[in-house]
């Protein structure tokens, strides 16, 4: 008697994968690679997973396939012109799928995700920035249409 295949599906293993992969870079375990971002003379370094940066940015991945093993197991990589801030916002999004930043880094953020060729982030930022467009747009109009209703108002000879 022939069984017919079944879908063996978890909803939680996804989050729960990215959620350990966060846990072992904030504890530095099984960490690969240092990153050293370096702006204006602040520094940083940030050890992570090749495996996990790889697979989130282009820019990671070809210079992870690309690189020549001379220092055994670790690497490093340095990112000048990127802020320390920036690059904790974007290692906190590649790891959780989530970060929360000021309004006003929205547009630094998606730089960052073109610089580093991250396609969700820049996909993420680029849909909070036109929802925070339209939000503006929809306020001047109200602001426009209540100017109107204001000077049609005071306009109107009273009878």
């Amino acid at each position: 008697m022939e069984s017919n295949p079944v879908l063996l599906e978890s909803k939680s293993s996804p989050i729960n994968l990215l959620n350990e992969m966060q846990q072992l870079r904030l504890l530095g375990h099984l960490c690969d690679v240092t990153v050293s971002v370096e702006y204006q003379g602040v520094r940083a370094e940030f050890p992570a997973h090749k495996a996990v940066l790889a697979a989130t940015s282009k820019f990671f991945k070809e210079v992870f396939l690309n690189e020549k093993p001379v220092d055994g197991p670790r690497s490093n990589v340095f990112l000048n012109e990127v802020q320390v801030a920036d690059f904790a916002s974007f290692l906190e999004f590649v790891y959780t799928a989530r970060v929360e930043v000021e309004e006003d880094r929205v547009q630094r953020m998606l730089e960052i995700a073109e610089k580093l060729k991250c396609l969700d982030l820049s996909e993420t930022c680029f849909q909070l920035k036109k929802q925070m467009l339209e939000s503006v747009l929809l306020e001047l109009q109200n602001f426009s249409e209540s100017q109107n209703s204001e000077e049609e108002s005071t306009t109107r000879p009273s009878t």
